[in-house]
């Protein structure tokens, strides 16, 4: 595999046209496992824990298809195609194999994170119209059971089926007549995904089988993973990044999927190495937990080829941490469950530079410009603005709800990111923060990603989040909230001003400073900015230095 022609160095306006040097591959998610099952029999496809189990299971393709087909079959009798059928659990080996039967059996899978209290849980049933609940009845210490007990008493026409009860869901043989019937429109829906929801209530996102399929495939094929590689896949399954590339990569190089049920630094560094894993998908609380395990161990550190991942800022530090410690190219991608879920990847030719401080270009077969938030002209090279992006991968619609597709995606096809960012004249692109969390200071427009950065650079700071809070004068000033890696540091607010000052104009220097054990995040590893500034008003954290 390669990753296709190098980058245009002749663009003056911050418009990529599509790379269309490989063609889409036009097949569902359920045909393309049924291809890989047929071609790879007895190569390991998955490995992970089924639920109620701490016994790794093993499955090769053969084994897999099996049981996948029986699942379709099962699925076809409790929800017509068509129809939606919600899992609601951890990352257990019946997920990604329920993944692969709903797809057969014509039905979209809506993915529920395990830990949604009960109201969230029910607007999610109720919103996505879901016919059939599929649920673990634990997750930890989460009494998931009772929560669907109660839930079922309020929804009489839902069907609640516990995985244990295999007999429901899972058929005693395939059915040869339904999966004759299986889809083969990759144009049709296959997944509804929820948004994070780290802004009102989340939108429930309707990609297809077109997007997720090529999706991962051309991430895999941009980074040069090979054919046949073992990927660990420590990621939330609930979320794209997780269910199609952690687990529909895999499956396009005909490769090993390992689904870590629960994340254990000391656990997740033993089957990298026992298993001789080439790929790890990462966010970089993950990759974070990994670094500082490994080196307070006397083993030696796992060789992977690639580590690959984003969701939020990725220092320079822990990129070069990775490289040295794993021997591996870290790839940064980036885009959102919209995009199903990315847009643009580093290679591993990238120069240094790039590899550092981009987020590389857009995959093939996607138009990519940047424009000006305001006009939505789009804006010369190296000037910043909102991302958009068009393509095969994005969003079919937000289910329910046309005017937030409509605000999503204007009347050229392009889907509005909400993320701000620069192109350069060779398509990079370079994430500068969130549209709707500038910070406007006195009339001008401050974006947190660069002073976070720079925060980062610096050995007393583990991690931070610069917001904006209101304020008489400027109508919003600057704060940052460090978590510091030592504890008790004196005089650190002084300290990161002075290093600021040389690496950021003046006014983004934050004129308050707060420390925390920790910040507020998605499961994929996303600040949420709207949480650390309710500490801040609710006083739940701790200021130091002086206020200006």
């Amino acid at each position: 595999m390669n990753s296709g022609p190098g980058p245009d160095p002749h663009l003056t306006m911050s418009e990529l046209p599509a790379d269309t040097s490989l063609p889409l591959e036009e097949v569902t998610v359920g045909g393309l496992f049924l291809r890989r099952a047929e071609e790879n029999p007895d190569t390991t496809a998955l490995i992970g824990t089924r639920y109620g189990s701490t016994e790794p299971v093993r499955l090769t393709y053969r084994e897999a298809a099996e049981e996948v087909t029986r699942i379709a079959t099962g699925l076809s009798r409790l929800a017509p195609p068509g129809s939606s059928v919600a899992l609601w659990a951890p990352n257990v080996l019946e997920w990604p194999l329920i993944e692969y039967g709903a797809a057969l059996a014509g039905v979209t899978l809506v993915a529920l994170n395990p830990v949604l209290r009960p109201a969230d849980l029910a607007y999610a049933v109720e919103h996505s119209g879901a016919s059939v609940l599929l649920y673990t009845e634990r997750s930890r210490d989460y009494d998931m059971a009772a929560v669907v007990a109660e839930l079922a008493g309020s929804h009489p026409g839902l069907q609640t089926v516990p995985l244990t009860d295999r007999e429901r869901w899972v058929a005693p043989e395939a059915d040869e007549t339904v999966l004759a019937a299986a889809p083969t429109d990759p144009g049709a829906p296959v997944m509804l995904q929820y948004t994070s929801g780290t802004t009102g209530r989340p939108k429930g996102v309707l990609l297809s089988h077109r997007a997720l399929v090529n999706v991962a495939r051309f991430t895999m094929t941009a980074v040069n993973a090979q054919p046949g590689a073992v990927a660990v896949n420590p990621l939330p399954m609930f979320h794209t990044a997780a269910c199609v590339i952690g687990t529909l990569g895999p499956l396009w190089l005909g490769g090993t999927e390992i689904l870590i049920e629960q994340f254990k630094p000391n656990a997740v560094l033993d089957v990298l190495r026992d298993e001789n894993a080439e790929i790890l998908f990462y966010v970089p609380a993950i990759l974070g937990a990994l670094l500082q395990t490994q080196r307070a161990s006397d083993r030696p550190a796992p060789q992977l080829k690639i580590v690959m991942g984003g969701a939020s800022n990725v220092s320079a530090a822990m990129i070069t941490g990775a490289e040295e410690t794993f021997g591996a190219t870290v790839i940064n991608l980036f885009g959102q469950t919209e995009l199903a879920p990315v847009l643009s990847a580093t290679r591993p030719d990238d120069a240094r530079e790039d590899l550092l401080t981009t987020v590389g270009r857009p995959l093939p077969q996607v138009d990519c410009k940047v424009v000006d938030p305001q006009t939505g002209e789009v804006v010369p090279v190296g000037v910043d603005g909102e991302i958009c992006a068009r393509g095969y991968q994005q969003l079919l619609e937000y289910l329910h709800d046309p005017q937030a597709t409509a605000a999503t995606v204007d009347a050229q096809g392009y889907v509005h990111t909400g993320d701000l960012g620069r192109m350069d004249a060779r398509g990079y692109l370079t994430v500068t923060g969130r549209l709707k969390e500038l910070i406007i200071r006195g009339g001008e427009n401050i974006a947190p990603v660069a002073i976070e950065e720079a925060l980062l650079d610096h050995p007393l700071v583990q991690a931070a989040s610069v917001v904006g809070l209101p304020d008489e004068r400027w109508g919003e000033i600057v704060a940052a909230v460090i978590v510091p890696a030592e504890p008790d540091v004196a005089d650190l607010a002084e300290a990161l001003e002075a290093h600021l000052r040389e690496r950021v104009a003046p006014y983004q220097i934050p004129a308050r400073w707060f420390v925390s054990e920790g910040l507020p995040a998605t499961p994929t590893g996303k600040i949420r900015k709207h949480a650390v500034v309710d500490q801040i008003g609710a006083q739940r954290l701790t200021e130091i230095g002086v206020a200006r």
